[in-house]
């Protein structure tokens, strides 16, 4: 599958994971008035999981991590993490400049996604899916 395609692919599943990550962190804060910083937390497990299964069944199908389910899962969320650690640090800069965000806190996950998505692609295909998958 050429590099382009995979981007694209990868580009959708970054938006359902950025829909599932400004929506848990959304619901969560409005609902529930989690505190903004440990609802991001709980959002990202499910949206890294949500684009876990995305891109392990649609980006990178033609491609092996050579890792059990479960392993590949850990897998991802690791080289997610960094990711992650960027998003996250967005994140609280914007929940920082802007004070009135923490009742919207969604924006700034939406910018803190669009800056980590780059850091997210290259990992994932550079240290996970990095193999083709043998046809046998």
């Amino acid at each position: 599958m050429k590099s382009s395609r995979e981007l694209v692919l990868f580009a959708v599943g970054g938006v359902i994971g950025l829909v599932v990550s400004a929506g848990v962190t959304q619901l969560l804060v409005s609902l529930l008035q989690v505190n903004p910083y440990v609802a991001w937390v709980i959002a990202f497990v499910l949206a890294a999981t949500a684009t876990w299964w995305w891109n392990r069944s649609r980006t990178f199908a033609a491609r092996s991590s050579g890792r059990s389910l479960w392993g590949e899962w850990l897998h991802w969320m690791a080289l997610m993490s960094f990711g992650a650690l960027v998003n996250y640090g967005v994140f609280i800069l914007c929940l920082q400049l802007f004070p009135s965000w923490h009742r919207w806190p969604a924006l700034a996950v939406a910018v803190g996604s669009v800056v980590a998505a780059g850091v997210n692609f290259l990992s994932a295909r550079l240290m996970l899916f990095r193999r083709s998958k043998t046809v046998v």
